[in-house]
């Protein structure tokens, strides 16, 4: 049995796009392909879960758009916040 991989993000981070977030369908009410999420915006991990079959951890971010998206690892980063 394979372990599980341990998530790199958790609960309640806020996160970076680093790329545009397509709708892969997930949204009927929106087109196939179109950009739901573009590349930068940023958005707070809402639920980590994990794709057994993969063995990999998705992640559902909640972005200022008001759009609920799963993304993978490789397509996110920490948001860094600036000390003032």
């Amino acid at each position: 049995m394979i372990e599980p991989m341990s998530p790199k993000y958790e609960w309640g981070q806020r996160v970076r796009t680093l790329l545009d977030l397509e709708n892969d369908g997930s949204y009927p009410d929106q087109p196939e392909e179109a950009i739901l999420v573009p590349a930068g915006e940023t958005g707070e991990i809402v639920r980590v879960g994990h794709h057994v079959d993969a063995n990999i951890s998705v992640y559902i971010v909640e972005f200022s758009n008001k759009f609920v998206v799963g993304c993978l690892e490789d397509e996110l980063e920490l948001e860094i916040q600036e000390n003032r």
